[in-house]
């Protein structure tokens, strides 16, 4: 297979470009901006693998992605690229253009990718799109997270879009929506409410990445029955 993820190169992206490079077969696209050493790293550990720098906050390297994924044959696009952090500062301490800088420079680069994506797809009758949401959809969000959770509810509702109008042509769109992880997004947090989340975790203990990552790669080498749904990763603390 040829899967392209974005944002590969640290944090989950790197597990899931990982995990899916240790099969041979696969050939893995992963996108970089700010992690050039992790991706020397995993471009000279694993043949298989090509780096490309897209940064998400130049629609410029964006559009020039898009130009390019015709010729990578793609079978899989995985969004997973998200800058910024899961928790700021309460909604009225937000400043309205906070909320419209994290739209553009996350949300749009991502609409712009898929579409390109999908429009391949249609004309090879086939392909699969995994996008990375968040447990914090379900039920109640965290406290100080609104601009991160309605971006991803923005992104979980084109997931559905996606899988309804392109159903037809064997493409499918599905979700993976994990709980808390220790990545970069979340590295601001104050480790107090760390140890308090890993108290109340019905395991004990934090979300790792490669967990994660293993769901991925299910949905990669799934039926293209499995359409539409929401793999939520939070160990039942939280019932859709």
């Amino acid at each position: 297979m040829n899967i392209l993820v974005t944002g590969g190169a640290s944090g989950l992206g790197k597990s899931i470009t990982e995990i899916l490079l240790s099969n041979k077969n696969h050939t893995v696209y992963f996108t970089f901006c700010g992690s050039k050493e992790n991706a020397a790293t995993i471009s000279s550990k694993f043949p298989n693998s090509k780096a490309i720098k897209c940064d998400f906050n130049d629609l410029e390297t964006v559009n020039s992605l898009c130009e390019i994924i015709p010729t990578l044959k793609l079978d899989v696009l995985i969004n997973n690229a998200y800058s910024g952090n899961f928790i700021t500062k309460h909604f009225n301490k937000i400043p309205a253009d906070v909320f419209n800088s994290d739209f553009n420079k996350n949300i749009i680069p991502t609409v712009f990718i898929t579409q390109s994506a999908i429009s391949y797809f249609k004309k090879m009758k086939s392909g699969k799109i995994i996008t990375i949401l968040t447990s914090a959809l379900v039920n109640k969000p965290p406290s100080g997270a609104s601009s991160y959770v309605a971006n991803k509810a923005y992104l979980q509702s084109l997931v559905k879009s996606w899988a309804v109008e392109n159903k037809k042509f064997n493409i499918t769109s599905n979700s993976v929506s994990p709980s808390l992880m220790l990545t970069k997004l979340t590295s601001d947090i104050d480790e107090r409410i760390i140890d308090q989340i890993i108290d109340n975790h019905p395991l004990k203990k934090i979300l790792e990445t490669s967990e994660v990552a293993e769901t991925v790669a299910f949905l990669v080498n799934s039926s293209q029955q499995i359409n539409g749904i929401d793999l939520v990763i939070n160990s039942a603390e939280s019932i859709k």
